[in-house]
């Protein structure tokens, strides 16, 4: 049910469902499939042994034996989206089994074509991204009990075992906790349109609580990732082929065209979340902090990425927070700014645990006796050492938006 057919409330400018927005999960694919036609059992058999055929070193050829399949089959969003979860668990696997030095220039036909047409009927780049690792990677072990992380499980998965499952399901958690803020957006945007203070300050605490919320989700990160198995194993397989020195030409795509193509990795910058309340709250970023927000957006199904464009085309929250000259109203806007402004204080910390500690470890274990090869291994990458799995400069970039936001706060 659409928040504007409720005859409680007031239309709203934003119903979510012409957003592919849900009322019950916001930008999660609700209950998505888990099994593709049976045309496409070549790819399921694949990305089921996905972690074995990796460590053992066997992905590419057997890849390589693959039948090249014809997408025509694929009905809907939720079999499209399968298909480009399963793909491109497959192709990060493929660019990254041999780890850092032992990359591919080229992505054979046989998944290159079908991953390019996927992606070309959902929008979205034919690169694993946020979308696909996160947003449409979930299923329930049983189908009646709650969202909760003990009743979840990942559709595909990667090397890393626990750690990258507890990765992939408290980022699913942030995203879930996010849901009540979500639809605050909504009311928020409309009680602006109707000078409503009452709704607008409900809307402003029901977000502040949602923000809240996540950063409380996101600390269970501690609980279910294992540091040394993040940096080690499991981060190379979300990087990318764009500003990274490992795959500094990028990646050609077999069948789809003869220059090489470069794409980011998956990145946290790609989750709508964030986009769409910084556009709310007026949040201003610095020119290259701004620019790389910008380019992650290229990164989300097109239809959340028209929400958060369409925020940004709406009525201004901020000026009229700041003409009403409402202390109570000014209070509930800053507590979510200050709400924001911790949550990604704390992404910091986090980041700094799972990247640059682990990073300083990984580098004195180098400087011993050899780790052995590839990432299954546990040989980390040393290009990313400073760098996102996105390509940004990660602390440079985490502490500019975490200071831009900051100053978001309205003073009295």
């Amino acid at each position: 049910m659409e928040a504007s057919d409720d005859p409680e409330e007031p239309p709203l400018p934003l119903p979510l469902t012409r957003f592919q927005i849900s009322e019950e999960f916001g930008f999660l694919l609700p209950d998505p499939l888990t099994e593709l036609p049976v045309p496409y059992g070549p790819w399921m058999d694949m990305a089921r042994e996905l972690p074995q055929l990796i460590t053992s070193h066997r992905l590419r050829s057997r890849v390589q034996q693959m039948p090249q399949l014809s997408t025509q089959h694929l009905r809907g969003r939720e079999e499209l989206h399968l298909a480009h979860l399963v793909l491109s668990f497959i192709t990060m696997g493929y660019v990254w089994q041999e780890g850092e030095e032992g990359t591919v220039q080229v992505l054979p036909r046989n998944l290159a074509v079908p991953f390019w047409e996927v992606s070309q009927a959902l929008g979205l780049p034919p690169i694993l991204s946020h979308a696909d690792f996160v947003l449409a990677n979930w299923r329930r072990k049983d189908p009646n009990g709650p969202l909760e992380i003990e009743n979840l499980d990942t559709i595909i998965t990667l090397p890393g075992g626990e750690s990258l499952w507890g990765f992939i399901l408290v980022t699913l958690l942030v995203e879930k906790a996010a849901v009540p803020g979500i639809k605050a957006i909504t009311q928020a945007l409309g009680a602006v349109v109707q000078g409503d203070e009452e709704t607008l300050h409900r809307a402003l605490q029901e977000l502040a609580g949602a923000i809240e919320a996540m950063s409380k989700a996101l600390r269970r990160m501690h609980d279910y990732v294992d540091p040394e198995v993040f940096y080690s194993v499991i981060r190379i397989f979300l990087s990318g082929w764009k500003d990274n020195p490992a795959m500094a030409h990028g990646l050609i795509y077999e069948g789809v065209s003869p220059e090489p193509m470069a794409f980011s990795g998956g990145s946290a910058a790609q989750s709508t979340v964030l986009h769409a309340f910084d556009e709310l709250l007026g949040i201003c970023h610095r020119e290259d902090s701004a620019a790389f927000l910008r380019r992650m957006r290229e990164y989300m199904p097109p239809a959340h990425r028209a929400f958060v464009e369409q925020i940004q085309g709406s009525v201004s929250l901020r000026q009229l927070v700041l003409s009403s000259g409402d202390a109570r109203l000014r209070a509930a806007f800053n507590r979510c700014v200050l709400a924001l402004v911790d949550f990604r204080s704390y992404h910091i910390t986090i980041v700094t645990k799972y990247i640059s500690a682990a990073a300083a470890r990984a580098k004195a274990r180098r400087a011993g006796p050899s780790a052995g090869a590839g990432p299954s291994a546990g040989k980390p990458p040393s290009a990313l050492e400073t760098k996102g799995t996105g390509g940004s400069h990660i602390f440079s970039f985490l502490k500019s938006i975490r200071d831009t936001t900051r100053e978001g706060v309205i003073s009295a």
